[in-house]
């Protein structure tokens, strides 16, 4: 399926134009492939791809996070960086987001994994790759996503509003000197740091404060903070 076939919400007319450069038609017709042949399964699933696309248009964007790559395992991924499908139980990198929140903000951890009500409150959840094989961890590392999410985070770059980017981890980093304030005549603020996963935590993102140095910079624009607590419905966590 070409990219001309996807639900890309408000990013379509900036998007479309790559349907047809052939790095990118070779990465959709991988993508395809790996989704019809069936096994291993690849997340997240096809209609999901680019749920953070659908849900923070580019007016609405106000903050970026960039991860990795998406969760590799059954029920977990559906679009969003970071984010797991309601009801499932909240992964050690998002359980270690949500102390840093607690820590920074005071907040109490939300008790859902789902991610929509940062969405929707203008957080882009991007990850460098937007797909994955079934237990194979970065397995479409090299395939194209990386020129694919260049490019949404080049149209960000353009938008008039205030934009924070937080940088987790390296692969999300290799996206710096695209996203730096001097990119851009708009107030951007950009923060880097270790990616939350247990293994690189305590290195760096643990009292790093994403939060409120992004509300912060956000009421220095004039603009309202989000509402860090906010994600999606019930689920238990700890």
């Amino acid at each position: 399926m070409p990219l001309k076939d996807y639900e890309l919400g408000g990013w379509r007319d900036a998007l479309l134009p790559l349907g047809g450069e052939k790095w990118c038609e070779a990465l959709f017709e991988r993508v395809e492939a790996a989704y019809a042949q069936g096994s291993p399964a690849v997340y997240p699933p096809k209609e999901q791809l680019f749920t953070a696309l659908r849900l923070t248009p580019p007016e609405q964007v106000r903050c970026v996070v960039v991860g990795q790559d998406p969760y590799h395992e059954a029920g977990q991924a559906h679009g969003l960086a970071f984010s797991v499908q309601e009801g499932v139980r909240v992964p050690p990198s998002l359980r270690n987001i949500y102390k840093e929140l607690q820590s920074d903000l005071g907040v109490t951890p939300p008790t859902s994994g789902t991610l929509t009500g940062w969405a929707e409150q203008g957080v882009l959840l991007l990850n460098n790759v937007l797909t994955v094989y079934d237990g194979q961890a970065n397995s479409h590392k090299g395939w194209g996503w990386e020129e694919f999410t260049t490019e949404v985070l080049r149209q960000t770059v353009r938008l008039p509003q205030p934009v924070a980017y937080l940088l987790w981890g390296r692969a999300a980093q290799t996206k710096a000197a695209l996203v730096a304030p001097e990119s851009s005549p708009y107030p951007r603020l950009v923060l880097k740091s270790n990616h939350p996963s247990p293994l690189s935590a305590s290195r760096g993102f643990f009292g790093s404060r994403p939060f409120s140095q992004v509300n912060d910079f956000l009421a220095q624009q004039g603009s309202a903070p989000i509402d860090w607590g906010r994600a999606g419905a019930t689920a238990e966590i700890f």
